[in-house]
């Protein structure tokens, strides 16, 4: 077999133990936000913290474990970052050419700090001013000759606290399409799911690993399950 193919680059590094706690750490200080991102990753999925926005992880009540893994930490990291994606930068980068960026580059540029409009003519995102944002989208769902043209679509990274406001928002507005990428990416496992035990999501909480026998792990980043104490 070739070096590298078509699909992925073998990778011979560690997968876990030493090599992921250099890579969270990596993560961790490139935020920019160090201090205060050590106390955020100690509230991740914890009882009175947050849900981390990079996974799903089963219900624990136990706050004396650490309770993310390598990607958890770097998805907290990147979230808690202090970098940010002004209007400077957008007038430098044309949208032609940030398509043509990795996603890791976009991601580690920082986080949008104001609202932006697309110009066609110049292939810019431009700043706009929250109060134009704001006139825009009420002049655009005023036209909508009915609410359900309308798709209220989130990330399924966005906090619990933001999504449940966005949605009272839609069905004050008068439509029930809520599509984000969860739905996307768990429909047909969900569907699945649900058909053969009755629910449309795993059952397994984080105690059956104690308790297992064996445990087989498909199609898994290994790193995933590295800081799990």
């Amino acid at each position: 077999m070739s070096k590298k193919t078509d699909f992925y680059t073998p990778y011979k590094g560690p997968a876990g133990g030493w090599g992921a706690l250099q890579s969270t750490t990596k993560h961790w200080l490139k935020s920019e936000n160090a201090v205060r991102n050590i106390h955020t990753l100690l509230k991740t999925n914890q009882p009175h913290g947050f849900d981390c926005p990079g996974c799903a992880w089963g219900e624990k009540h136990d706050p004396a474990k650490i309770r993310f893994c390598e990607n958890g930490a770097k998805a907290v990291n990147w979230e808690a970052t202090s970098r940010k994606v002004d209007a400077a930068f957008m007038a430098e980068h044309s949208v032609s050419w940030l398509n043509t960026q990795s996603d890791y580059f976009l991601e580690y540029q920082g986080r949008l700090t104001e609202p932006l409009r697309y110009n066609r003519e110049t292939d810019h995102y431009e700043a706009i001013s929250w109060e134009d944002a704001y006139r825009h989208i009420g002049e655009t769902l005023k036209k909508q000759a009915d609410p359900n043209n309308v798709a209220f679509y989130t990330s399924g990274r966005a906090s619990n606290e933001a999504a449940f406001l966005y949605q009272l928002f839609a069905r004050a507005y008068g439509t029930n399409n809520f599509p984000d990428c969860s739905n996307m990416c768990h429909e047909a496992s969900g569907y699945a799911l649900t058909s053969s035990i009755g629910i449309g999501k795993g059952t397994v909480e984080i105690d059956d690993f104690e308790l297992a026998d064996a445990v087989f792990v498909f199609g898994q980043n290994r790193a995933l399950t590295t800081l799990v104490c």
